[in-house]
């Protein structure tokens, strides 16, 4: 298959969906992207994503359960494909082979 570039947010998103195992919708994500990035981000942004992720093949989607919290609404969860699982591991090769490569590793600094 063709190798297919994401951009940083969908790469954040499928990191999340990966994370969360199995257990990932809408809300939840968007829940855990604002918690572990600190960045506003809005409920259709994410749908937006996990839509072009989907078409790429990076993810799946099905209906799960009637919950009584939702009012007996289902939830659209999603899992990450083979494809996205092997997209990821492919990202994560790439950033840490640059990141080895760094001469002068970053360092954070206070300034008093």
């Amino acid at each position: 298959m063709k190798r297919t570039y994401l951009g940083e947010f969908e790469e954040i998103v499928l990191l999340t969906v990966a994370v969360m195992e199995g257990s990932a919708y809408g809300v939840a994500i968007t829940h855990e992207i604002i918690e572990q990035t600190g960045r506003s981000v809005r409920l259709n942004q994410i749908h937006s994503a996990l839509e072009r992720l989907e078409d790429k093949g990076m993810v799946k989607s099905e209906m799960g359960e009637p919950t009584a919290e939702r009012g007996g609404r289902r939830k659209r969860l999603f899992t990450v494909t083979a494809y996205g699982r092997r997209t990821l591991q492919e990202i994560q090769e790439v950033r840490v082979s640059f990141w080895s490569r760094l001469l002068n590793p970053l360092k954070l600094t206070t300034s008093l």
